[in-house]
């Protein structure tokens, strides 16, 4: 433990360090935090409040809203739109970015955030998350479409939250990574682990192997070194864990090592890829390369990727080090070969 150290001192004396910050950021992110505190009592409460299911409704990408997707993306834009510190939002949910109210101040930073990954696993009482990621805009305009599409290297925050036997955040302002616990009897989040690392090395791996037939060689051929064990190439045993929830998958490689892929498939030449660049990828590769591990489609980095929509799909391999640049080799080498 570290003497209760709160989220709010621990960004005020962060804040402290840059002589040119005005407290604007702190208050913007303890606007977040607050929406993910209503967030997780209403995860918490589930079928006792009537908020599990399905909402009959689909998002911009087709896919079936629980009424959870809708109740969280509402709370998260209740939750800033008046706050004076944005100049707008966007949500995995919604089709267009979204607007701040004429009636209120208009901000410098812009959010984007996914209100609750992992949503098919609600309905079964399995961990699921808010994922969110802060850029900069500029200041004193409306903002426009371009102003969203950045390039992940131009985050200044990102963060989820997961809604597990514990509620935990987890954050990065370019200054490594920290994990903090909520206190329901005090209602703050107290920093439980800091200076988060992920080993270089590793022994586990998360995939959906249901999809194993539509992979491209190079990742076929890095899983079928990992089930081969001792006898195989790489001369040890590897576990392999899949939870079907991004945040549950990418909090366990902060905490033990791992790595992490949902590679290009061939399934749907429409849809190659199923994790958002905006709302997944970007805030977590910032995450984990701020803990020490890299992030990749296989091919690039993905924080140099220059979005084209705010609803882009990339493919995503993360995690420990040594691990994701040997699944990158496999590619660049096949590439060579082509």
């Amino acid at each position: 433990m570290t003497n209760n150290v709160t989220l709010t001192r621990f960004i005020i004396e962060q804040q402290c360090e840059l002589p040119e910050a005005s407290g604007t950021f702190t208050l913007l992110l303890n606007n977040i935090v607050t929406a993910c505190k209503q967030i997780a009592q209403k995860v918490s409460r589930g079928q006792l409040i009537g908020v599990l299911g399905s909402a009959d409704s689909e998002n911009v990408q087709g896919e079936v809203q629980k009424k959870l997707d809708i109740i969280t993306n509402d709370i998260m834009v209740n939750a800033l739109n008046w706050t004076g510190h944005l100049a707008g939002m966007a949500s995995e949910e919604i089709d267009d970015f979204i607007p701040i109210p004429p009636q209120y101040k208009k901000g410098k930073y812009l959010v984007l955030f996914d209100p609750l990954d992992g949503s098919s696993n609600i309905d079964i009482n399995l961990a699921v998350g808010t994922i969110f990621s802060v850029l900069r805009c500029r200041e004193a305009v409306e903002p426009e479409l371009e102003d969203f599409l950045r390039k992940g290297s131009e985050q200044v925050c990102a963060g989820f939250v997961i809604y597990g036997p514990s509620t935990m955040l987890v954050l990065t302002t370019g200054h490594g990574v920290n994990g903090f616990t909520l206190d329901q009897d005090i209602g703050e989040f107290i920093l439980t682990h800091p200076n988060m690392r992920i080993p270089e090395e590793t022994q586990e791996f998360a995939i959906n192997m249901s999809n194993q037939r539509f992979w491209e060689s190079p990742v076929q051929r890095y899983i079928e070194e990992c089930l081969q064990g001792k006898e195989g190439e790489r001369g040890k045993d590897f576990n392999m864990r899949w939870v079907a929830s991004f945040v549950a998958d990418v909090y366990r490689i902060l905490t033990r090592g791992g790595v992490f892929l949902y590679p290009l498939d061939n399934r749907d030449p429409s849809k190659p890829a199923k994790l958002r660049l905006m709302y997944e990828a970007n805030p977590m590769a910032f995450i984990i390369e701020q803990a020490g591990g890299l992030c990749s489609t296989g091919r690039e980095r993905i924080l140099d990727i220059k979005p084209d929509g705010v609803h882009q799909r990339v493919p995503v391999v993360l995690g420990s080090k040594n691990e994701v640049e040997r699944i990158v080799d496999y590619h660049l080498s096949e590439a060579g070969e082509s």
